[in-house]
């Protein structure tokens, strides 16, 4: 049986807008090391707490006073880089109440496990529901990584470090059999622990580890999906000249090596026994992290900008360093090339993750003052859509017929087209109506393969997308 997950996305279409007054805006203090930070499909956020609780950001700024999850009995947190590092809800979350997080446990081992919601408090999860999905020994305490998330296919990745010391000393970031280094790929969605995805690049290859989607990587710290086109953004924590940026497409079908321990950013590093250098996958950006010439030590990955408060930050991928406090965004120059762009030197080590809330909108945890802050540009007002005048606009699946369904009112009777893409975006479906003050619609999705597709709605030079992910 099919089933549909959804996530709004409004694209506006701006140019000419000056991109000045990057600034980060606080909404709330008082956490102990915050380390990451995500949300459920609605207005609240998560805040990870690195000793081994997860808090709840009520979209006022008021943070409860009962952690959503407490396990700090579980989690070795002693450690710089062990804890409770990373959370990710479920794409169904709202039906079934799974969330996954990624910690270290008391001998300093990494474990994915699975949680469950409270069914009489949803902003209470059962402690006691806990499914260990699997664990990996750590052979140090650092490069834990410890993040995951969902992509647009459904599946959880899992990003891991190479089990610390300095110059992966086991080299196990090119060793196939080990689970280390590595950006995982699972299928959570069964009754049983985990299961391997059968378009896994190695489900074939005796020589490598099932789970593996891509390998050669250092301390991913951290990666994200672009909510729009699905493309993966790996930022890879450098060893002792470069900090590096990779970006893998939405239609890759894995089995990148993103080239540590061989290479450091684009730089040979431990050649030794690596092959030739078109073998590997090199980062589209790099800094270096040493020196008078170094722009920090410790990169902190972020996500492409798909909110719609800030229009000249759409498209753009927004990060920082550790250490040296800078923020900077990435993006395409159109022509093959990237364009990098420095907004902030705040001259600190403070920041040590981005968030993504229910609408797009950027967050930032300072781990060592305890506060988030909120993501700003200074914008011309008339740069905010207008939202295609929908007063409402509900996209809803029926997954027992496959189907999805349009219910939508706008204050005044107006033509709109519609379009349903697939990832790649060539249109499947396409129609134009009149839509007043009540207009619904169904589209039949029965005989299309499971995957992403894109909902477009167009009024003029404004358009409103929602991704479809059919399971």
């Amino acid at each position: 049986m099919s089933r549909f997950v959804l996530i709004l996305l409004l694209l506006n279409k701006v140019s000419g807008f000056a991109q000045t007054n990057f600034r980060l805006e606080e909404v709330a203090s008082g956490f102990s090391q915050p380390v990451s930070m995500t949300h459920a499909g609605d207005e609240r956020l998560f805040i990870v707490e690195k000793r081994g609780t997860i808090r709840v950001l009520q979209a006022n700024g008021q943070v409860l006073p009962t952690p959503f999850l407490n396990i700090t009995t579980r989690v070795n947190a002693i450690a710089s880089e062990r804890g409770l590092l990373g959370l990710a809800f479920h794409p169904d979350y709202a039906r079934n109440g799974y969330f996954f997080v990624n910690y270290t446990n008391n001998q300093g081992h990494t474990h994915i496990s699975r949680f469950q919601v409270r069914p009489d408090n949803p902003n209470e999860a059962d402690a006691n529901s806990e499914q260990v999905l699997l664990v990996i020994n750590q052979p140090f305490s650092n490069h834990n990584a410890g993040d995951l998330a969902f992509g647009p296919d459904g599946y959880l990745y899992i990003g891991t470090g190479d089990g610390g010391s300095g110059g992966d000393p086991q080299n196990v970031s090119q060793n196939r059999q080990s689970l280390l280094g590595k950006m995982l790929r699972l299928d959570v969605n069964g009754s049983g622990a985990y299961a391997i995805p059968s378009d896994n690049p190695f489900v074939d290859d005796p020589s490598t580890r099932n789970e593996i989607w891509a390998l050669g990587l250092r301390n991913p710290w951290r990666f994200s999906f672009d909510r729009l086109t699905g493309e993966l953004w790996i930022a890879d924590v450098g060893q002792n000249g470069w900090e590096e940026i990779n970006v893998q497409p939405a239609n890759s079908s894995g089995g990148e090596n993103y080239g540590w321990r061989c290479y450091e950013g684009d730089a040979n590093f431990n050649t030794g026994g690596c092959g030739p250098r078109a073998g590997f996958t090199f980062p589209v950006h790099i800094y270096p992290n040493q020196g008078a010439n170094g722009a920090g030590c410790s990169i902190t990955g972020g996500y492409v900008y798909r909110g719609r408060a800030f229009p000249s930050l759409q498209g753009q991928y927004i990060y920082a360093d550790y250490c040296s406090g800078r923020f900077w965004s990435l993006r395409t120059d159109g022509q093959g090339g990237w364009v990098n762009t420095e907004w902030l030197n705040l001259g600190n080590f403070e920041f040590v993750a981005f968030g993504e809330d229910h609408h797009g909108e950027l967050y930032v945890a300072s781990i060592n003052s305890g506060r988030i802050f909120r993501i700003a540009v200074a914008e011309s007002p008339t740069a905010v859509a207008d939202e295609l005048q929908l007063k409402r606009f509900v996209l809803a699946p029926n997954p027992t017929q496959d189907i999805i369904r349009l219910d939508i009112e706008v204050e005044n009777a107006t033509t709109y087209q519609f379009r349903l893409l697939d990832a790649t975006a060539q249109t499947l479906r396409e129609w134009q109506d009149n839509v007043g003050a009540g207009y619904t619609k169904t589209v039949d999705m029965q005989t299309l393969p499971a995957g992403v597709y894109f909902l477009q709605i167009q009024k003029g030079t404004q358009t409103l997308v929602r991704r479809v992910l059919k399971l």
